[in-house]
């Protein structure tokens, strides 16, 4: 197939919108799909549908030849993703990339690996042409702190434990290398950074960049709960807690050569990370 027609699922979400200009750089063609109301993006095909809503699902399935799907920071969102695939199934997808998670296993102590995994295995048992990826922490979720982190900090539950963090343009450009390459049906691959580090030099490279003293300070999980009650859901609020004990216990610092072996360069480290954001840190 010379120029594959993709759906990308949360087409303007920290994944989807960096892989919409790496499908295209690849000659595939798009179609967004965004939630209601949704917003019309430049150069690609536009679909407004809801995960919730299978009738939606089916139309925006129609006449594409692949499928990415990400998941949903949302109750239920693993049968959602199960009736995705579904319906990407019954359109005659011909290949179907799952956004799943870092460590993704039936019985893992944090509950979200767990979902995804549920999901992961529906997609397997389908029997469709399937690639899973697994993203460690994305470094833009250090975004969320960037108000914090333009008055010179930001803080955390996670002591001195070290994490293979990965930029979601990296996972984007791996996507797209699966999306669109040969080779990869039935794969697993876990996408992390090239090294793991820790919050406090994530701290040293964000202070490089801004050319600002910032500084990571360790927070116990009641602060860190307090502080973000009201500004995250319940439920979010407590799935993020389960993840920064995860991340503490040391259970996500194992480093993966994937990024590169699909895109062909190395993963960004967090100092091209802190280099290209630095802006969105800087004090109003």
């Amino acid at each position: 197939m010379d120029s594959p027609t993709v759906l990308v699922t949360g087409a303007t979400a920290a994944v989807g919108s960096d892989l919409i200009p790496a499908l295209h750089a690849r000659g595939a063609a798009v179609r967004a799909m965004t939630r209601p109301p949704g917003r019309p993006l430049p150069g690609v095909d536009n679909v407004v549908a809801d995960l919730r809503d299978p009738g939606s699902i089916a139309a925006a399935l129609d006449g594409v030849d692949r499928a990415f799907l990400t998941s949903p920071s949302e109750p239920g969102a693993a049968d959602l993703q199960i009736a995705f695939a579904d319906l990407a199934r019954d359109a005659g997808v011909d290949r179907f990339v799952l956004l799943s998670r870092y460590a993704a296993n039936p019985d893992p102590p944090v509950r979200v690996p767990r979902r995804h995994a549920e999901v992961e295995a529906h997609v397997r048992a389908l029997g469709l042409d399937h690639t899973v990826l697994r993203p460690n922490l994305y470094f833009q979720s250090l975004l969320a702190f960037a108000g914090t982190i333009a008055r010179g900090f930001f803080a955390a539950p996670i002591g001195d434990a070290a994490v293979s963090a990965v930029d979601t343009r990296d996972i984007a450009g791996s996507a797209a290398a699966v999306l669109t390459g040969e080779g990869h049906t039935g794969r697993t691959y876990t996408l992390t950074g090239p090294r793991a580090v820790t919050h406090d030099e994530i701290a040293q490279a964000l202070s490089a960049a801004t050319g600002r003293e910032i500084a990571f300070r360790d927070a116990s999980a009641e602060r860190f709960t307090a502080a973000l009650a009201g500004v995250l859901p319940r439920r979010r609020l407590d799935g993020l807690v389960e993840d920064y004990a995860h991340y503490a216990r040391g259970e996500a610092a194992e480093v993966h050569t994937s990024v590169a072996d699909l895109t062909g360069h190395p993963a960004r480290d967090i100092t091209d990370f802190a280099r290209d954001y630095a802006t969105a840190f800087a004090p109003e």
